[in-house]
């Protein structure tokens, strides 16, 4: 083993280019690369040289300067045959471990060389000088000290070649790594991979602007930024609306990319998108998309959609009735609402066809009409005020009031008919709409249409007729009218015009006569066979005229009922037939004896109970005196049940003075006790 501390190792770290100076001329720079392996090896053989460093020195410059030479000269006539085989590329995610290997074999397989050095380099992209990091040879391997590699590599070799693996890859390590093998003899060789780090961005930010573009602008406008942050290698950004790709187009699309190197060595990328809006790009989403590398495959990962703000003059104005739904009445509160495709939302002026300098007063966008009426019809219309004098923008709708006038009955107010005669009465309303007319009577319909006939009118036909115009596509109009109808005549009497009656002698009975006419009718009564009669009911109502009289039967009576008027008289005839009146005794009834008899034994058998109660009660309060006199000891001993029944059966007497004494609240005195 080699000892650290010795004059050799000392003189094996040399720059060895310092002793061989005054023989420079005679080596290439292709041999320079293997003078520290030569070097290495002549100074191997003075390991076990017990002499000081003075005398070493000059032995190597005398002795074993021309061998070396020699040897150099050797190996480079036989540099080609150790042959090796690397990777030109390998790819690894930031932070991870990745193997490089270096596979070397010799085309003289039969001599194959006892003694290999293996040595790795690397070289950063840009530069020329390189910088070793590991040595190897058959007896020791030594990793470099104070380099970036010093704590994150490991070799392992065989005999099918050697392999540098790297942890904890970082950023610096995107390099060309060397791998160089020396066979002595059987020469050497040196191939490169060039390590290439990947570290995925973070997930790309949109932001669009606050305030709304204009599609007049004629200039480009900016749309949205997007922006990569902390990715390696440079991330790429692309544009997308409607998930087709936008590409910089002179008048139209511009992309300005911004690239910031991060001290942490991550790329940050920045992408303003300039962009000429059209109004169609008020339902169109933007997006922005990052591209990176990563190892074998490239990835894309996509932001969220933004849709932003156009501004655009109105074009298109559509003018409708808001309120009310349905046909429009009068009295009705209308309610006009205007709308453009314009944004934002212009203010509009509203006017009628038939007035079009007349400026109607609105709110904004609605125009309110209250309380409509049919001189309201007309065409309506609404314009923008940013249709810049164009006459053709604008909305319009046919307003159409609809009215139903009062109801016209004829005759009207009140008609005089006579009775048996024929009337035609009508009624009309004017409306807008078609009407539906119906007739009523005392509640009940008597007639449908304009036209109600009356036909051989009797009392009964007079009275108030309603009629109702409605308008059955707008229930809400609706009119009424009345003709109040009189038949005039002479009276009718109501009812039968002939009564027979049979009635016991000395009883009164009560006869009744209505009659009908008009003008209204008078009624008076002519009896015969009684003097004994008063009229004990007169009235008149309307057409209707009501008497009653009371009348005592002593015997066959014949009354008449007389009613007249101006137009006429009518009779009503009563026949009452007496009945003599028979006295009769009633027969003793068993049945009815009998429930006298037992409704008596009750009262008494109550009457008892309750006066035996009273007693109870008083002798239990201390209220009545028992004592030895004659008189029975109530609370001596027990009462018995036939105790009971011998009290039940004292005198009347008795009792009544027990009890006189029990209410008075006598008390006996102390000899009686």
């Amino acid at each position: 083993m080699v000892r650290r501390n010795g004059w050799f190792w000392h003189l094996l770290h040399m720059p060895v280019l310092t002793l061989l100076r005054p023989h420079w001329s005679h080596f290439s720079s292709g041999l320079l690369l293997n003078f520290n392996v030569g070097a290495a090896l002549v100074f191997s053989l003075c390991v076990e040289l017990d002499t000081t460093s003075g005398k070493a020195m000059a032995f190597l410059h005398r002795a074993f300067l021309p061998l070396f030479l020699h040897l150099c000269l050797l190996s480079w006539s036989v540099w080609s045959k150790v042959e090796l085989t690397m990777n030109d590329n390998l790819e690894v995610y930031l932070g991870d471990s990745v193997e490089i290997p270096c596979q070397y074999s010799f085309t003289d397989t039969d001599n194959k060389p006892s003694f290999v050095m293996i040595q790795w380099f690397v070289r950063a992209a840009g530069n020329s000088s390189r910088m070793r990091i590991f040595y190897a040879d058959s007896s020791q391997q030594i990793v470099d000290n104070n380099t970036d590699y010093s704590s994150r590599i490991e070799v392992t070799s065989d005999e099918q070649g050697t392999r540098l693996i790297v942890h904890n890859v970082q950023l610096s390590d995107e390099r060309e790594f060397f791998c160089q093998v020396n066979g002595l003899a059987a020469g050497t060789a040196e191939r490169k991979t060039h390590l290439r780090v990947f570290a995925p961005p973070e997930a790309p930010i949109i932001e669009g602007v606050h305030s709304g573009i204009s599609v007049t602008k004629e200039t480009l406008s900016k749309v949205a930024s997007c922006e990569a942050r902390n990715g390696f290698p440079k991330p790429n950004i692309t544009w997308y609306r409607d998930g087709l790709p936008l590409t910089t187009t002179p008048g139209y699309v511009n992309v300005l990319i911004l690239v910031t190197r991060e001290s942490s060595g991550f790329y940050s990328v920045q992408s303003t998108l300039d962009y000429k809006v059209v109004k169609e790009d008020k339902d169109s989403h933007f997006s922005c998309e990052v591209s990176f590398f990563v190892p074998g495959a490239i990835r894309t990962t996509e932001s969220q959609s933004i849709n932003v703000t156009v501004h655009y003059p109105t074009t298109m104005v559509e003018l409708w009735k808001e309120s009310p739904q349905g046909l429009v009445k009068e009295g009705d509160t209308v309610e006009l609402r205007c709308q453009g495709d314009g944004n934002p939302p212009s203010p509009f002026i509203f006017n009628r066809e038939q007035d079009l300098d007349v400026d109607l007063e609105s709110r904004g966008d609605v125009l309110i009409l209250s309380p409509v009426s049919r001189k309201d019809n007309g065409v309506y219309q609404c314009r923008p005020l940013d249709a810049d004098g164009q006459a053709d923008v604008k909305g319009d709708m046919q307003l159409t009031v609809h009215y139903l006038d009062p109801a016209v009955v004829v005759p009207k107010d009140t008609e005089v008919m006579l009775r048996g005669e024929d009337l035609t009465a009508t009624c009309n309303a004017l409306s807008s709409l078609k009407t539906s007319t119906i007739w009523y009577k005392d509640g009940k319909q008597v007639g449908q249409g304009n036209t109600l006939h009356l036909r051989d009118a009797t009392y009964e036909t007079s009275g108030e007729y309603i009629c109702e115009v409605t308008v059955p596509s707008l229930p809400s109009l609706h009119t009424s009218g009345s003709v109040h109808i009189i038949v005039q005549g002479g009276p009718q009497m109501v009812g039968m015009q002939q009564e027979v009656l049979e009635e016991a002698s000395g009883r009164l009975v009560n006869l009744s006569c209505e009659a009908q006419g008009h003008p209204l009718p008078s009624i008076s009564w002519n009896i015969i066979g009684s003097q004994n009669w008063q009229e004990v009911l007169s009235k008149a109502n309307n057409d209707l005229t009501h008497s009653v009289v009371s009348v005592k039967v002593t015997s066959d009576i014949s009354a008449l009922c007389n009613a007249s008027n101006d137009m006429g008289t009518d009779v009503k005839a009563f026949s009452i037939k007496a009945i003599p009146r028979v006295t009769t005794t009633a027969p003793f009834s068993p049945a009815e004896g009998s429930g006298v008899i037992i409704v008596v034994i009750i009262l008494c058998l109550l009457l008892l109970a309750f006066l035996g109660s009273i007693l109870y009660f008083l002798h239990k309060k201390g209220k009545i005196p028992c004592g030895r006199s004659g008189k029975q000891e109530i609370t001596k001993e027990k009462t018995t049940k036939d105790d009971i029944v011998v009290e039940m059966k004292t005198t009347a007497k008795n009792e009544d003075a027990v009890l006189l004494k029990a209410v008075n609240g006598e008390k006996k005195g102390a000899n009686d006790q």
